[in-house]
């Protein structure tokens, strides 16, 4: 489902033109091979989904996903038909006549592109064969326990003999380029190269096999990036021939692209190969026909939440709702990898107890004036007994949880053990209460009935301070619906703002530096950003969430899909040097771009905020207006002046061409 975007901002079209050369497509046919073609597993799912929009407009009836047949997923998301491409139907009709069962049809997702699914349990029977041919072919010997790498041997076989029944139809063209996704696509692109097809391959890893191990055993990853023996490494942990279809996959292809240039670091060291591409992952974004309406969705779901919040801390509902931030962390269940620990830790450092301070020094002062009002003028006694009985019967013995469900072995859950060790249990007296819950969020739930785009909008600030993170949808998903976030320098996402915004967190994007500072330093670092952010007015905030959203056009596929093309086109010169031909221009990289700081944001934004979170009911009267759609054509015309993407002269280093503002 495509987020969607408001039309309240207007897009900031100072983005670099980039156009490569256009190719044939009409002589040309499009693959797109992975596991997670209609098969939901992690967030390739959502690349693969989201991208077939743009790469469908682009290829029409030319481009076709490749993946393996689930009866589930096809009854749900696959209408079935038959290919109008007669190549292709003579190439299908070949292995359903061997034995093996494919499902062809479109996918009904935006863009309907075509998908070709194989059931891997139709060709098991296949499977000592075709792992005897895959060692002998390249000695990556196939454990009979590893239930995955089996199926990635069938699947990949399965691709090799397709793409090699569509060759032997095409001759001279139309000619192929097939790009597989990740390890486990990677044994047909292994068997297409050996043998030798006339076919451009395109490998692209999201993250190392290597480095999603390593990290998840707490390893100093990045500090020790350049000294691991990979093959001990990958041998210690059972993975060696996963890691070997890795990085053959990876050696073999003509290109090799990774999502971000933290993972093209990764894999230089762990697969040993430097990325041709950086190819950063974009969502597909609509825009609403209303204005302000991301505002109005934010304050609609933001009183969803406080509901949730009144049951939850119903006979403990001490605090106001109204004065209330809502942060939240979101991701697969890795407690470190995904900065859960680190949040948590911040959470129990100077937030709470600058907050607690505060509002210390606040009473403290209305007692030394006498302010404290004498409640005996104005109830008499049986008011007051009434009022007790009330209140009594509102409390409950017990504090609110911390928890939304029951877990199992919750003795060693590493969130709730940490929660125990900081001791934040709401308490009346916590100033930052937590509630986890671990479950999928649903619109048909009746605990939070909403669903992730809803909470996402309702809250203020996601936080995500991700060790392993080599791209980050969350933060991504944020910024387009106009929730600032915090992530890291170790993240793709987090170096890709690092890259193309001058100054991210006027925008709403708080990069925590994970990469090279100590974890307590950069848990002191969260701290100060979420302070920080608890220190705005509603007013500064309803800003920062308007120039956040302003970055969406960042993300957009009709943006970033610029990167895909340069990589096909790359592939096509490499694999047909006789037909396509590429001048030796640099990757469309925007070099010397980048989102200026916002025209309207003082030298020094600490002077424009308060010392202690800001807690004053005059903000929500506050007579200065504020014009978003003024401030956008500000922006607007900051970007135009100093937007430069030609090389760099020479005598000047790339600061010196960076924003005065």
């Amino acid at each position: 489902m495509p987020l969607l975007r408001s039309l309240s901002v207007t897009s900031l079209s100072g983005l670099p033109f980039w156009e490569d050369e256009s190719l044939p497509v009409e002589d040309l046919m499009f693959f797109e091979i992975s596991w997670e073609v209609t098969n939901k597993v992690g967030g390739i799912y959502t690349v693969i989904q989201t991208k077939a929009k743009v790469t469908a407009d682009e290829w029409g009836e030319n481009y076709v996903l490749i993946g393996p047949y689930y009866e589930h997923n096809v009854k749900t998301q696959v209408e079935v038909c038959e290919p109008n491409n007669a190549a292709v139907k003579k190439a299908i009709d070949s292995l359903k006549f061997q034995g093996f069962q494919v499902c062809f049809g479109r996918w009904l997702i935006e863009g309907n592109p075509y998908v070709l699914l194989f059931d891997i349990s139709s060709a098991a029977w296949n499977l000592d064969k075709w792992k005897g041919e895959f060692w002998d072919t390249c000695h990556i010997g196939i454990p009979h326990y590893d239930s995955e790498s089996n199926d990635a041997v069938i699947f990949g076989s399965l691709t090799a003999l397709f793409l090699k029944e569509l060759t032997e139809q095409f001759h001279s063209k139309p000619n192929i380029i097939a790009q597989f996704h990740e390890w486990q696509a990677g044994v047909g692109l292994i068997l297409s190269r050996i043998r030798k097809y006339p076919i451009a391959t395109i490998f692209t890893t999201h993250a190392t096999l290597l480095g999603r191990y390593l990290c998840a055993g707490n390893a100093d990853f990045y500090n020790l990036l350049d000294k691991f023996n990979v093959d001990k490494e990958a041998g210690e942990r059972q993975i060696y021939h996963r890691y070997c279809m890795e990085r053959a996959s990876t050696h073999c292809a003509h290109v090799f692209t990774t999502v971000s240039a933290i993972t093209a670091v990764e894999a230089e060291n762990m697969i040993k190969r430097k990325p041709d591409v950086i190819t950063p992952n974009g969502l597909n974004i609509k825009k609403f026909s209303a204005m302000h309406e991301f505002q109005n969705l934010h304050a609609l779901y933001k009183s969803r939440i406080q509901e949730f919040i009144r049951g939850h801390f119903y006979g403990h509902l001490d605090f106001n709702l109204e004065k209330t931030l809502f942060f939240f962390i979101a991701g697969r269940y890795e407690f470190t990898n995904k900065g859960a620990d680190v949040f948590i830790e911040a959470l129990s450092r100077d937030t709470a107890h600058l907050v607690k301070e505060k509002f210390g020094k606040r009473l403290y002062e209305a007692l030394l004036k006498g302010e404290t009002p004498d409640m005996n003028k104005f109830f008499d006694r049986d008011d007051l007994t009434i009022m007790k009985r009330a209140i009594y019967a509102t409390q409950r013995q017990t504090l609110p949880p911390v928890t939304t469900h029951n877990m199992i072995d919750d003795s060693n859950d590493p969130i709730l053990n940490m929660i125990r060790r900081i001791g934040l249990f709401n308490n009346r007296a916590d100033r930052v209460k937590i509630v986890f819950h671990p479950e999928f969020l649903s619109s048909t739930s009746p605990l939070l009935p909403m669903d992730y785009e809803e909470f996402v909008r309702g809250c203020h600030l996601g936080v995500f301070p991700s060790y392993y993170e080599p791209w980050g949808y969350t933060p991504a998903e944020c910024t387009v619906m106009g929730i600032p976030s915090v992530t890291t320098n170790l993240s793709g996402f987090g170096c890709f703002m690092q890259e193309h915004v001058a100054d991210p967190t006027a925008y709403g994007i708080y990069i925590v530096d994970r990469r090279f500072r100590s974890p307590d330093e950069s848990c002191n670092q969260l701290t100060q950003f979420m302070f920080g952010f608890c220190k705005q007015s509603r007013r500064q905030r309803i800003i920062q969430r308007n120039r956040t959203e302003r970055l969406s056009e960042l993300l957009d596929w009709r943006y970033l899909a610029r990167y895909y093309m340069y990589a096909r086109h790359l592939a096509l010169s490499k694999a047909f040097p006789d037909k396509f031909q590429m001048d030796p221009i640099i990757p469309p990289l925007t070099e010397g771009f980048k989102y200026p700081r916002p025209a309207s944001v003082p030298p020094s934004p600490s002077v424009s905020l308060h010392s202690s979170p800001h807690q004053s009911d005059e903000e929500d009267n506050d007579d200065e207006r504020y014009d978003e759609d003024e401030e956008a054509e500000k922006d607007r015309r900051n970007i135009k002046t100093p937007a430069f993407s030609g090389p760099v002269p020479i005598g000047k280093s790339q600061s010196d061409l960076e924003y005065q503002n």
